[in-house]
C-alpha cells in the first residue's frame, strides 16, 4: 500500500475515518479531485436534501476515481465545505456508510457556499501505485 497513517502519542484519538496525517510513498500517482457539489449529471438540478446532496457527491467522487483506476481506499484526504454546521452528523453517517473502515486526512469547514441550495461541497486527494 502506498499510504500509511501516522497517529502519534499525545494527540487526540481519530475518530470517524479520520486520520491526523496520511503519507504517500514516493513514486505515486497523486490525483486532485477539485470541490464537487450535488448537481445531477444534466449541470442545472440537485437533490434539496443534505443526504441527497452527499450521496450524489460521493457517486461524483466514484466516478472521478475510477476515471483514474482508483478507488474510495485510495482517499489521502478529504475537505468537507458545509452550509451549517447542524449538518455534520448526517455528513459523518455518510462518510462511514461511504468509506467503511478506510481513513483518510480530514478536514471541515463551516461556511456559506458559492450557490445558497449547496448544502455541501467535497473536494479530495487520492493517491495510487504507480502505473
Amino acid at each position: 500500500m502506498v499510504l500509511e497513517q501516522h497517529t502519534p502519542d499525545g494527540i487526540f484519538p481519530p475518530y470517524s475515518n479520520y486520520a491526523h496525517a496520511v503519507e504517500v510513498a514516493a513514486g505515486s500517482r497523486l490525483l486532485f479531485i477539485s470541490g464537487l457539489n450535488g448537481f445531477e449529471p444534466d449541470g442545472h438540478t440537485m437533490p434539496a436534501d443534505f443526504e441527497g446532496q452527499a450521496e450524489l457527491i460521493w457517486n461524483h467522487i466514484e466516478t472521478v476515481l475510477a476515471d483514474a483506476n482508483m478507488a474510495l481506499t485510495d482517499l489521502v484526504s478529504l475537505r468537507f465545505y458545509l452550509a451549517d454546521a447542524a449538518l455534520d452528523p448526517a455528513n459523518v453517517d455518510v462518510l462511514k456508510r461511504r468509506l467503511g473502515d478506510h481513513h483518510a486526512a480530514r478536514t471541515v469547514v463551516c461556511t456559506g457556499l458559492l450557490e445558497p441550495d449547496w448544502l455541501v461541497e467535497v473536494e479530495a486527494v487520492a493517491a495510487a501505485p504507480a502505473r
